[in-house]
């Protein structure tokens, strides 16, 4: 099985690690322990347009962190565009060192397809909360019954079958890449053959899917399920191993006959160079967030899967994530080298 997930599973990330190593996220093992103070206050950065997976996160936290107490305040400021990689040069200037911002899988492709100045490398990953399945879905008048269909027809015809998602080298044009490669179309040739439209929010994607002005669409499942079930969009598959809870007579990809398994996750970062004191502080705030009865009941309704990890833990999944995603994309040919 051609099984692409965010999980530390592969002997080659692992080798990565040392290569890939966050400085921020590796504190001094002889230094005190360092006492978290709970700020009143916290910003959060959405490195995206509204609309979007990442939105919809950003402001379910801050709903949550507010609404319980967690914190007095958590303002959200929209900073999209480059697939995350212009809000993670804002955060990279920050000085607030209580600044949150969103990022997942979409972020670590879109650093290295744009060949971002700003890495993740340069930040202080403080959790990850969720992880999602994606869902292949097209406009409801679409003459396309089956993901075959979809997929056959790319194959043959190329550029003349458009599809939508979000950023270049971000989980959805991941996924149409892998696609194509299960069907058997060699890495080399996908870059010319798939002709597919980036966007900086979901709600861009949305409005050309709705508009009939592109093929298919490739996105979080949360941020079309509503549209499916409205009868405005048509599912062919998720990317889950599993139906997922709130599609459930949608097949998988790999049901579909296509052996690919991918899931996005979605996480808070700080600014590089904090305090341990101040990381201490955001890594509790996650901790009370994730077990906010408010955070759970958002996560079910949103379809939003359990993947928390804190500190250090989750530093040393991002620095595996960046290895497994570099390499995924130069073995799809969406990245030279």
């Amino acid at each position: 099985m051609r099984t692409f997930t965010t999980v530390l599973v592969a002997a080659t990330t692992a080798l990565a690690l040392g290569a890939c190593a966050s400085p921020s996220a590796a504190p001094d093992p002889d230094a005190p322990a360092a006492e978290a103070v709970a700020p009143d206050a916290v910003q959060i950065i959405v490195p995206a347009d509204p609309g979007g997976g990442w939105d919809q996160t950003g402001r379910a936290v801050s709903e949550v962190l507010t609404a319980d107490g967690i914190v007095g305040s958590a303002p959200v400021t929209n900073i999209g565009g480059a697939g995350g990689t212009v809000g993670l040069a804002a955060l990279a200037n920050e000085t607030d060192p209580y600044t949150l911002m969103v990022t997942g899988l979409v972020m670590v492709g879109a650093v290295e397809t744009n060949a971002s100045e700003r890495r993740l490398e340069d930040t202080t990953p403080i959790a990850r909360l969720t992880e999602e399945a994606l869902v292949v879905v097209v406009p409801a008048e679409s003459p396309y019954e089956t993901l075959e269909d979809l997929v056959d027809d790319i194959v043959e015809n190329g550029q003349d079958v458009t599809v939508t998602g979000g950023s270049a080298g971000g989980a959805d044009h991941i996924l149409a890449g892998l696609l194509l490669e299960a069907a058997g179309l060699d890495p080399a040739e996908i870059p010319a053959q798939l002709n597919y439209i980036p966007n900086s929010g979901g709600g861009e994607a949305v409005t050309l899917i709705l508009g009939n002005n592109v093929s298919a669409g490739i996105s979080g499942v949360g941020e079309f399920v509503e549209h499916i079930e409205a009868g405005t969009m048509r599912a062919l598959a998720v990317s889950s191993e599993e139906p997922v809870d709130n599609l459930p007579d949608v097949p998988t990809i790999s049901d579909e006959g296509y052996d690919v398994v991918l899931t996005n996750w979605r996480g808070l970062l700080a600014p590089g160079g904090i305090t341990e004191e101040e990381r201490a502080a955001l890594v509790t705030i996650a901790e009370e967030l994730h077990s906010s009865d408010a955070w759970t009941e958002t996560r079910e309704t949103r379809g939003w899967a359990d993947a928390f990890l804190v500190g250090d833990e989750f530093a040393d999944f991002v620095d595996a994530n960046i290895a497994e995603v570099g390499q995924t994309l130069r073995t799809i040919g969406l990245l030279a080298g």
